[in-house]
């Protein structure tokens, strides 16, 4: 049987559901294999177009999402983003068995809701800050008197990297909760709202992949969330990411895999939600030690962007392990070193944007780095922007202040109108330690 897969390998055809970063990372990683055949991408973007196929979708759509996979038959399908997830696109594929890489819905309750997954860690003596799940603005308000501030108010639901407010003030405190419950800050009314204790220290993003039992660490990043230099201003879906080798040493990785990471995956197993495919975990490392502070159940982005480049070792082979129950037989090797990615947002993100300004110098670009695009468009051979976060500018050397100078050299080489970029990703980590 397996002199009979490795024989059909080079016919494999992949499907990415996704538009952003993250999915340009996975298909210019998968286009890599030696085993795959064809990338198809859906929706895809500008520059996804570049390595894979694009065809229409809408990825709110699960019937659209389904027709689509008819219609394409491959090989394997990846699911990128988490709408997809949190509409059961892999409890359908898998009813259907057809190979799927990412989480059952129920599975994915572990991002898509921020109450089950705090009571889940409650159950499974996961560390994470103090809290409170509530149900009403008033039982919100009871529930403040018992947190010191600054506080953490969240969204239970999906909310786009946006559902995270730390509210400095009671005032603050009180009128996030009411934006909330009443709809006027994301949009949509939250049934529940998370507060939660206010932690301090350094912010990990340590991801990994699981098959339903064992789980496998991908190199650690850290993310810049918010818009301002100095991580001052509003929450984004991220502005720039690092990964080094030092970020966190073998025994503190030992320790997050035996006291966060595997728990977790053994805890979804034994209340029969086997967990397969990416296991995010947002940590804090506290005094107190290393708390989670969110779980998502896909790649992060632009975490993605800036952990491919680093990676030596066939990435389809470790997404099929996971989805063949078989990740303890596979290695994974690294570049030793260090990443970077910087985002080009447009004018006005986290809030409004506008979309369609031109794009130059993205070939003088790619000569120095790996540009990912997030939010553009190809018309007529030019690209244009069409997101908020428009492309990630991404490195990988030997250090990381020669990767942050590569992605900023990158970067510079880049412009469309209104284009904007944190210059500060990365710096504190190249201070000199105290």
């Amino acid at each position: 049987m397996e002199r009979v897969r490795q024989e059909f390998a080079h016919f494999m055809k992949v499907l990415i559901i996704g538009s952003g970063g993250r999915e340009h990372a996975l298909a210019w990683a998968i286009a890599k294999s030696s085993r795959v055949s064809e990338v198809v991408c859906a929706p895809g973007n500008g520059g996804i177009a570049g390595v894979a196929r694009c065809v229409p979708a809408r990825q709110s759509d699960l019937d659209d999402l389904l027709r689509l996979v008819a219609v394409e038959r491959p090989d394997l399908t990846v699911v990128g983003p988490e709408m997809p997830l949190s509409l059961g696109l892999v409890d359908e594929l898998r009813r259907r068995s057809l190979p799927v890489f990412g989480p059952t819905r129920a599975a994915a309750m572990l991002e898509t809701s921020k109450a089950f997954a705090k009571r889940f860690m409650q159950r499974h003596n996961v560390s994470t800050a103090k809290y409170a799940a509530v149900a009403s603005e008033a039982e919100a308000l009871e529930s403040l008197d018992l947190f010191h501030l600054p506080v953490v108010i969240k969204a239970d639901g999906l909310a786009a990297g946006k559902g995270v407010l730390i509210c400095e003030t009671r005032q603050e405190a009180e009128a996030a909760i009411s934006g909330l419950f009443n709809g006027n800050l994301l949009g949509t009314v939250e049934g529940q709202v998370v507060i939660e204790e206010f932690l301090e220290g350094e912010e990990i993003s340590f991801l990994l992949l699981a098959d339903g039992k064992h789980a496998t660490p991908l190199v650690p990043a850290q993310d810049h969330k918010r818009i301002g230099e100095g991580d001052t201003g509003l929450n984004t879906g991220g502005m720039g990411v690092y990964t080094t080798d030092t970020m966190i040493d073998e025994k503190m990785q030992a320790w997050l895999l035996q006291h966060i990471a595997q728990p977790t995956i053994d805890g979804m197993a034994a209340e029969d939600n086997p967990f397969t495919g990416v296991l995010y975990c947002g940590l804090m490392m506290t005094a107190r030690g290393p708390m989670v502070l969110e779980y998502n159940a896909r790649f992060g982005d632009p975490e993605t962007q800036a952990i491919l480049v680093r990676l030596e070792s066939d990435l389809i082979e470790g997404l099929e392990s996971c989805v063949e129950g078989r990740l303890s037989d596979t290695e994974f090797r690294w570049k030793p070193g260090a990443s970077a990615c910087v985002v080009a947002a447009s004018a006005g993100y986290p809030g409004s944007y506008t979309a369609g300004k031109k794009i130059s110098g993205l070939t003088a670009a790619g000569e120095v780095a790996q540009v990912f695009h997030a939010g553009t468009t190809l018309l007529d051979g030019e690209y244009f922007t069409s997101g908020g976060r428009v492309l990630g500018v991404t490195a990988a050397a030997d250090s990381l202040q020669n990767a942050l100078a590569l992605a900023y050299e990158g970067m510079g080489r880049i412009h469309f109108d209104g284009m904007y970029y944190r210059r500060d990703i990365g710096y504190r980590a190249t201070l000199p330690k105290p």
